[in-house]
């Protein structure tokens, strides 16, 4: 391979491999280290799902030119920063009247992105010793009043450098950072920094002043809870000033960095496409993976929770998988980004869920979860339906006990579902 665009991919202290993107093109190419590939550990770190195949020749990828990939393979795309995390690239780079590349963007994510993939170049940023949550708030809110704006700057590029620091990590539309918090002396520092045994690692959902009718970070605390109640696996979380929400990162554990990929990024499968987005193809993928029965039972649990609780934003990329590096196999990753997934204050009619069940988006029965039962071997189904469903007072109290505000959890309570 050669040219300037050329970023290297690190895993666990070894290069695997390195990527040479056209950019205006959007297309790729993958090469990987021989080195690496005469290794006879971490075999299965990308699993075999017609992507990246297994050789030391040069691989093109001109097939994923969706804004999804940006011409990168899946496993790498899947380190970009999402929509609130690319607003904050864009308002950083408007600020220095610059235009930032997409394997620029992987340059500057470099050791700090979700999970244990890293990239170089990278691209040194000033480290902030300690965090103060409410100014990032108030330039969290002045980035989300520009996100629309072709204005000039407004905003102290040295406080954008530090949100971009620890914001543009964390996916999805929220605004969110990440922390980590010295478990003897509560010292907050940025969280892409540090990933010891010494600290806790959080990423923290915040909320914004304004959207206090809607309390979303109380509400998704709620249905953690709810969850958790359930035997769900999900990180343990908490609540910083009962408003923000705060869970550990499940790719930070034991002081190593956990290797992790969702379901889009292991398959190519663009989370954006009605076509490929259905459950049935989440429990096949799980299938493939090998991934112990229990937690196949666990993800039939999740999918009728989502049914019943009106998490319809269930996409390919709020699943994913954690790989064992011990036994070179992939396992389901916890539950995240699971909560009420419309604003509860707006009328929707019949919202479609982003995964499909039995090729429908709404409306789902009964029957139609049965028959993924059926065919992934779900034992007692109706039970567990039941189970899940009778969860349902509960949460209105768990709404009551953290002060959701009454229009919020009447309105919630009023479009649950119920299967059976």
């Amino acid at each position: 391979m050669s040219g300037n665009n050329i970023i290297t991919v690190h895993l666990f202290d070894q290069e695997v491999g390195r990527i040479d993107l056209k950019e205006k093109e959007r297309r790729s190419t993958f090469q990987y280290n021989p080195e690496f590939l005469n290794r006879t550990e971490f075999q299965n770190i990308f699993p075999k799902t017609g992507i990246l195949r297994t050789t030391s020749y040069v691989q093109l990828f001109g097939q994923f030119d969706s804004p999804t990939f940006n011409g990168l393979p899946p496993q790498f795309a899947d380190s970009l920063p999402d929509r609130f995390g690319s607003i904050i690239f864009k308002t950083w780079a408007d600020s220095k009247s610059t235009d930032i590349s997409v394997l620029e963007q992987l340059a500057y994510i470099a050791n700090r992105g979700m999970g244990a993939i890293e990239y170089s170049p990278g691209k040194t940023l000033p480290s902030a010793a300690s965090i103060e949550l409410n100014e990032i708030i108030e330039v969290l809110k002045e980035v989300l009043d520009l996100k629309n704006s072709t204005q000039g700057n407004r905003l102290n590029t040295q406080s954008l450098v530090n949100i971009f620091k620890i914001g543009t990590s964390a996916g999805g539309a929220r605004p969110k950072i990440l922390i980590s918090e010295n478990k003897k002396t509560g010292k907050i520092i940025p969280g892409d920094l540090e990933y010891s045994e010494e600290y806790e690692h959080y990423l923290i959902k915040l909320a914004l002043d304004d959207e206090e009718n809607y309390p979303r970070e109380l509400v998704e605390y709620c249905y953690h809870l709810l969850l958790t109640s359930l035997g769900i696996h999900m990180m343990p979380s908490k609540l910083v000033e009962d408003k923000h929400f705060a869970t550990k990162r499940y790719d930070r554990q034991h002081g190593e960095k956990q290797h992790v990929l969702t379901a889009t990024g292991m398959t190519g499968w663009d989370y954006k496409d009605p076509k490929v987005s259905s459950y049935e193809n989440l429990f096949k993928l799980a299938s493939f993976l090998k991934i112990p029965h229990s937690e196949t039972e666990e993800l039939f649990k999740r999918m009728v929770f989502n049914i019943i609780y009106g998490n319809t934003d269930d996409h390919l990329k709020n699943h994913s998988f954690i790989y064992d590096r011990t036994k070179d196999r992939w396992h389901l990753a916890p539950a995240y980004d699971v909560t009420y997934a419309l604003n509860p204050l707006l009328e929707f009619r019949n919202p479609n869920r982003a995964l499909s069940i039995n090729g429908k988006r709404n409306k789902i029965t009964a029957d139609d979860v049965y028959k993924i039962a059926d065919d992934f071997t779900i034992k007692n189904p109706k039970g567990l339906i039941e189970e899940i469903q009778s969860k349902k007072n509960q949460l209105i109290e768990l709404f009551d006990e953290y002060k959701v505000p009454e229009q919020v959890s009447e309105s919630i309570e009023k479009k649950l579902i119920t299967l059976l």
